[in-house]
């Protein structure tokens, strides 16, 4: 069996320039882990993600390291002695015993070094040197010559993690470190050098595809490869001098495995064992958890242009999702338990789809295993991302190299729906000004999209579809963003015009779109310590990383919500804008399910404290924009909107079962008096379908049009219209009562609505940084009530609700205009 030894402890770490003032010649260093970290943790620099203490850590990308550790080793002449480096980020040479073993210039890959005959008996030191990304990127500028990057520095001249450089969301924290674990294996014979595995469905039957090939050593003994799933057990013979073998397990009948909203992940634990023939020593084992179910990705012509649909276990699915991004500037600092609780938390929003975006990392295997646990799909990117990239040597071989470490790696996961080309850049050569920079016959990145990643997926993950790019048309022919085919991204709506744009489009899938907001309150407060907090304040402003970002805030409340005077009100505004405005979009979207087949927001986490279009701040607290998602993502939606002039409620169905039930609905005054109403005593809404009631003329037609609404319900789901926006409707003051109750784990808040209040929120983390609400956004009508449930360790009452502070509506920021 391989021996394996892990040498994640006794590391330190050093500055090569020794001109560098106040460092120590060594600091203990914590690996996996980066320079950061260890700075960080050695009181060296002050936290980069505290005020602006980012640009004080610029030179650290810009500087050289050296990890160095000591470990015991007994040298053996009958076994392979290998160094094995899971990730190391980025440039670096690594020695053992003062003698180079190997060079690396790529975060994504894994690393394997023999080092058998460098052992020594006793202490052995291991060396790994870091280059400045910055220094190695100037280096491959004059090689490649220039090529067009939306965001600064070289991250498209090498293999690293793109977003480290800075990005519209993100600091510019450049990074170095032995990322990954690292450790010694030692072998005899032979050991599982490459394993692809497979589930799919053939019929009624999971159909396990197993790939072997083996690394030997010492002859050509025969073996044999014992595999076994779900009480099936298959044994293959491997010959003398055989290096790969293939062969397929049959599993009867298994249960499939879902997205969440439709059903169960059953997962089957799947055992491979390498034994020497004639005998029962277990040279080599791979373990995985395996789940069966079909996946295609349907981009057929049709009457509207090609679609761009999941279908999984032969159902058409309308894709609830959010965009990924890595989700802190350091990933060593988010252990599988980070994973699973983010991952929990999307799925609590009702959100069944993570797109992995090209920007980041190939997360590590606990985000997939969680993801497979959790019913959430996933759609990875491989990692390009608004830049044009060279495809000459050496990056192309070290694209290569990734893509086969990451696919073989990923492959067995039920989660992982596609592998997309690249984030945004076929768009940015054909639309955002590329052209004319890139020269005659000079590579962009092009050829790894549509050549060399579709190959390298049928050569080894044929069971999984491939898409060239997000966004992307099907056809170089056809405009790369077109609402009629393929993947679209809407990015004029936040950066040029109000949300209300949505309504314009009708993609077939969209793939991006998003609206910014500042992270929780007491994120911020956490994160910066201006006196006073402004929007403008250095720290607040800092954490701001979009182009104009803080204006186009403002701008996109015209029309909608007052200009707000305060911090506080600035803060609410922002954030309730974000929430409205991703929920219009969706909403409009889900109700042209027949035509679009898919929403994924921009974004659902973050990677530090920063106004973002996250749904989940960096400190895992959720903004309003997670409850609008809760919401416009119900599997049961009941919408309003515009159709043929008139005004539809859009009854929209993911569930499984068929959705039959009264719809009624009223114009009202916003004190409760009700002008027109309507009943229909059974609408029928199948499954996976979208269905509309036509409005009746009666209660689409207002009389004060800045003093009524429409209220429609259909069981327990109710929607909303307003003939006006915010800032012409006569909301009132808020008026209402609060009480406050105890209860296992925190306490039930009850509002009771004395007049007519509008998207009620209750901003929990005002009362306790760590407590947590379970519903905001509420809409209620005068006399209606509705009870927060808090989880909070603090002691509440119901003086500590403070309405304008804790307690926020849309009716106190119109009301203070």
């Amino acid at each position: 069996m391989i021996e394996k030894t892990e040498l994640n402890s006794g590391w330190t770490l050093s500055c090569n320039d020794t001109a560098r003032p106040g460092l120590p010649a060594a600091i203990p260093a914590t690996v996996p882990g980066c320079v950061h970290l260890d700075l960080i943790a050695n009181r060296l620099i002050p936290d980069p993600y505290i005020d602006v203490n980012e640009i004080s850590s610029d030179w650290i990308g810009k500087t050289d390291w050296t990890y160095r550790c000591s470990f015991e080793a007994m040298p053996d002449d009958g076994r392979v002695q290998e160094l094995v480096f899971d990730g190391l980020d980025t440039i670096a040479v690594i020695s053992l015993n003062g003698e180079e073993i190997g060079r690396t210039f790529n975060m994504h890959r894994t690393y394997r070094f023999d080092v058998s005959r460098l052992l020594k008996a006793g202490q052995n030191e291991l060396t790994v040197t870091f280059r400045s990304a910055y220094a190695y990127g100037a280096e491959m500028e004059k090689h490649y010559g220039y090529r067009p990057n939306n965001y600064p520095g070289p991250g498209n001249l090498m293999r690293k993690m793109a977003c480290n450089f800075g990005w519209d969301w993100g600091p510019t924290l450049v990074t170095a470190g032995v990322w990954k674990p690292v450790r010694l294996e030692s072998w005899d014979r032979a050991r599982l050098a490459e394993t692809r595995v497979s589930a799919t469905l053939a019929g009624g039957d999971g159909l396990v595809k197993v790939r072997a090939r083996l690394a030997r050593h010492g002859g050509t003994t025969p073996l044999r490869l014992i595999a076994a799933i779900g009480g099936v057990t298959k044994t293959v013979a491997i010959a003398d001098g055989e290096d790969e073998v293939s062969f397929e397990l049959a599993l009867p009948s298994p249960q499939l495995w879902w997205p969440h909203h439709l059903g169960a992940q059953p997962l089957y634990p799947m055992t491979l064992r390498l034994i020497g023939d004639g005998s029962v020593d277990l040279l080599d084992a791979h373990e995985r958890e395996l789940g069966f179910r079909s996946l295609r990705l349907d981009t057929s012509a049709d009457e509207h242009g090609s679609a761009f649909t999941f279908v999984i276990n032969d159902v058409p699915l309308f894709i609830c999702g959010a965009n990924w991004i890595p989700d802190d500037c350091f990933p060593p600092r988010v252990t599988a338990e980070r994973y699973a609780a983010r991952i929990e938390e999307a799925k609590a929003a009702n959100i069944h789809m993570l797109r992995v975006w090209g920007g980041g990392i190939f997360e590590a295997d606990e985000f997939y295993e969680a993801c497979d646990r959790a019913g959430m799909l996933v759609w990875q990117d491989f990692l390009f991302a608004c830049a044009a990239y060279p495809e000459e040597e050496p990056l192309r071989s070290e694209v290569e190299a990734e893509v086969r470490d990451n696919v073989v790696r990923l492959m067995p996961h039920a989660s992982l729906v596609l592998w997309n080309g690249n984030n945004e850049n076929i768009w940015g050569f054909d639309e955002w000004g590329w052209r004319p920079i890139i020269k005659a016959g000079e590579s962009w990145g092009l050829g790894y999209y549509l050549d060399l990643l579709p190959k390298l997926c049928v050569e080894l993950d044929p069971d999984r579809p491939y898409y060239p790019g997000s966004p992307y048309s099907g056809s170089m022919e056809i405009e790369p963003n077109a609402d009629a085919h393929g993947c679209k991204h809407i990015w004029d709506v936040w950066n040029d015009v109000g949300y209300e744009v949505y309504r314009n489009y009708i993609p077939r899938f969209c793939s991006e779109f998003g609206w910014q907001a500042p992270p929780a309150w007491a994120t911020i407060e956490e994160s910066v310590h201006d006196a006073p907090l402004t929007p403008q304040s250095n720290g607040v402003f800092h954490h701001q990383k979009a182009t104009q970002g803080n204006d186009k805030l403002i701008r996109g409340l015209s029309g909608h919500l007052p200009e707000p005077r305060t911090m506080d009100d600035w803060h609410f505004a922002t954030q309730l804008n974000q929430a409205r405005a991703i929920r219009f979009g969706v909403e409009h979207m889900r109700s042209h399910r027949n035509v679009c087949k898919g929403a994924v927001v921009w974004q659902f986490n973050d990677c530090w404290p920063v106004t973002s279009w996250a749904a989940l701040d960096s400190a895992g607290r959720r903004k309003p924009l997670w409850y609008a998602l809760k919401a416009a993502y119900d599997p049961r939606l009941l919408t309003i909107q515009p159709r043929g002039g008139g005004l539809a409620a859009v009854a929209v169905n993911e569930r499984t079962l068929f959705w039959r039930a009264k719809i009624s609905g009223k114009r009202v005054t916003l004190n409760g008096t009700v002008l027109a109403e309507f009943e229909f005593w059974r609408l029928l809404c199948d499954r996976f379908e979208a269905k509309e009631f036509p409005l009746p003329k009666d209660i689409v037609t207002p009389d004060l049009p800045k003093n009524e609404l429409i209220v429609v319900e259909m069981l327990d789901r109710r929607a909303f219209h307003y003939f006006v926006e915010d800032i012409e409707l006569a909301l009132p003051a808020p008026q209402l009562t609060v009480d406050v109750v105890g209860i296992d784990g925190g306490y039930e808040v009850k509002v009771t609505a004395q007049n007519f209040l509008k998207n009620l929120c209750l901003m929990a983390d005002r009362l306790d940084p760590d407590a947590v609400v379970d519903s905001m956004l509420v809409t209620l009508l005068p006399g209606e009530g509705h009870v927060f449930a808090v989880k909070t360790a603090k002691a509440i009452v119901a003086d500590d609700i403070v309405v304008g502070t804790v307690l926020r509506s849309a009716n106190d920021l119109v009301v203070k205009h």
